[in-house]
């Protein structure tokens, strides 16, 4: 036993050494991936000035700050919870600050003409683009979206705001007369033209945390509103760029604001601030419905959550809809409002089509974000524990598992689901993750009752070779958007794009967010007989 003290003593050391070792070459990965976020954020010119190393700051009145409240909020990469930066955890005086100065500096933007909001929109978009790879890095690391559909985002915001400015140069006004209202003459007429609401609040959302915040901005701007920006709380570090941005393209002092922090905290102050003159707000059907109650008499523009189905029928182009099922249901892991949901296929052609789909489905890729896998993380562990519940449910009461029910970390493996039932969770609920359930019907009828019968309403799609069918399927549907032989999905940008139900409340889309952000203004002109030239009829 004396002989085994010292060997013993001996492995105890050794061990811990062991152990130190691997704890500092863990830290010694930190640093180095701490460098590369760095030296991405230096391509970005001036970025210094927005955050201390990894430390973000927010934006007020054309200054970057740091909360008084000294509180931070941590922001971890959802694929190895890393942490990837901090963003202040602002305080409720400050979030009235903000406000606050939004709404004083409401004359001076509203006095630019509609050609230099232009401008300044088509300058940040160029922006937009150059800084395109480094801003991707970012959110692909904050949000562990592929990089490549990260960097993609960027782009298409930048183009979203070029689209915008020309859209904006479209704005009419209109001047009637009044005699064609009986007992009324041309000496009463109308001009009407468009003038901002004010102050427009932006809230977005964690999953398109640059494009859908910038689809406010950037009409909100145009129409001559201020801003007042809170990102979500994951998802804040790429939406602040728009704050660097738009100063160094002239946007002045105090027209555009950032606040980040909880929404638990601040969220509701901002929304029922009396300064606020309409809320724009994407995220969850269960928030959107929250923000109605309280924002009181405010204009609303709500892009909430979805169930959109796929009604196949039995002459249906199997391969363009496989493609399109799988591309739909999967991308970004599902984290999508537009995502396909359900599958509503016709008995002629179900077992064909999803045996064509579960081997597209089993081909995807599963992993690393910054490789572009496909699959890759959900956004937390709440969420995958809340996917996982559906699963469980609907294989509790009797649906087939056909591949997936897998998880690593955040990464849930892409699953299907077969014949699952009305009794089963997922056929109703948004899962805002990787799974697809099959629930097979067997009429045109049976499908349009199961599409209606879901709170939601954004989009619905039909698979046919029936132009005709397809057609009066659509008219039934009780959806925003029907896609005919294709996915659902947001866009081009200058299509309308709504929701019914639990899906929204306003129309989204380029023009049509700029009217929604901008009001009619009339102003009625009362003309008397003097001045009026006389006018005889010839031949009376």
């Amino acid at each position: 036993m004396l002989i085994c003290i010292p060997l013993l003593s001996e492995i105890s050391v050794f061990l811990i050494t062991i152990k130190l070792l691997m704890l500092k070459i863990k830290m010694i990965m930190i640093f180095w991936k701490m460098e590369i976020m760095i030296k991405e954020l230096e391509k970005i010119p001036d970025s210094h000035m927005m955050r201390d190393e990894l430390d973000f700051k927010y934006y007020v009145s054309g200054n970057w700050k740091k909360s008084s409240s000294g509180n931070t909020i941590a922001i971890r990469n959802p694929y190895n919870s890393e942490i990837v930066g901090t963003v202040q955890a602002c305080s409720i005086d400050e979030a009235n600050q903000a406000i606050t100065v939004a709404s004083e500096s409401l004359e001076c933007w509203e006095e630019k003409t509609h050609r230099e909001r232009a401008n300044i929109l088509i300058k940040a978009a160029k922006l937009m683009k150059d800084w395109a790879n480094p801003l991707g890095y970012i959110m692909m690391k904050e949000i562990g979206k592929p990089l490549k559909s990260a960097i993609s985002e960027i782009t298409r915001t930048a183009e979203f705001f070029e689209a915008t400015a020309e859209a904006g140069l479209q704005q009419e006004g209109e001047a009637i007369y009044g005699d064609s209202f009986k007992g009324f003459s041309k000496n009463k007429m109308s001009m009407t033209y468009r003038v901002p609401l004010g102050v427009i609040l932006c809230i977005g959302p964690f999953n398109y945390p640059f494009n859908l915040t910038g689809s406010k901005i950037a009409p909100a701007l145009m129409a001559g509103n201020t801003v007042v920006v809170k990102p979500p709380s994951q998802g804040a570090i790429s939406p602040l760029f728009f704050g660097l941005i738009l100063e160094k393209v002239g946007v002045p002092p105090g027209v555009f604001n950032i606040i980040t922090g909880r929404g638990s905290e601040i969220g509701d102050y901002l929304v029922q601030h009396p300064l606020v003159s309409m809320v724009s707000f994407t995220g969850s059907s269960e928030t959107g419905k929250h923000l109605a109650t309280v924002a009181g008499m405010k204009p609303l523009l709500l892009e909430l959550g979805g169930k959109d189905a796929a009604i196949v029928l039995n002459d249906a182009d199997l391969e363009v809809t496989a493609n399109a099922i799988v591309s739909g249901a999967f991308s970004y892991s599902g984290q999508r409002c537009t995502a396909v949901k359900r599958v509503l296929p016709m008995p002629g052609i179900a077992d064909k089509l999803i045996e064509l789909v579960k081997k597209k489905t089993m081909n995807l890729s599963i992993g690393d974000p910054e490789k572009n896998a496909t699959i890759g993380p959900l956004i937390n562990t709440k969420q995958c524990d809340y996917v996982q519940g559906l699963i469980d449910d609907a294989l509790e009461k009797g649906g087939t598992l056909l591949c997936g029910n897998k998880r690593e970390g955040n990464i849930m493996w892409p699953t299907l689901i077969d014949n699952v039932t009305s009794e089963m969770r997922i056929a109703w609920e948004e899962p805002f993750g990787p799974v697809l359930p099959f629930l097979r019907v067997h009429s045109a009828e049976e499908a349009i009752e199961i599409s209606n019968k879901s709170e939601y309403g954004l989009q619905g799609m039909i698979f046919t070779e029936n132009i005709d069918l397809a057609f009066n399927i659509a008219h039934e549907l009780e959806v925003g958007t029907v896609q005919i032989n294709g996915k659902s999905e947001r866009g081009p940008d200058h299509f309308p794009f709504l929701g019914t139900k639990s899906s929204g409340l306003g129309t989204q889309g380029i023009k049509y967010s700029i009217e929604a952000m901008s009001r009619p203004k009339v102003i009625a002109l009362n003309l008397s007989e003097k001045g009026k030239l006389i006018k005889l009829c010839k031949y009376d």
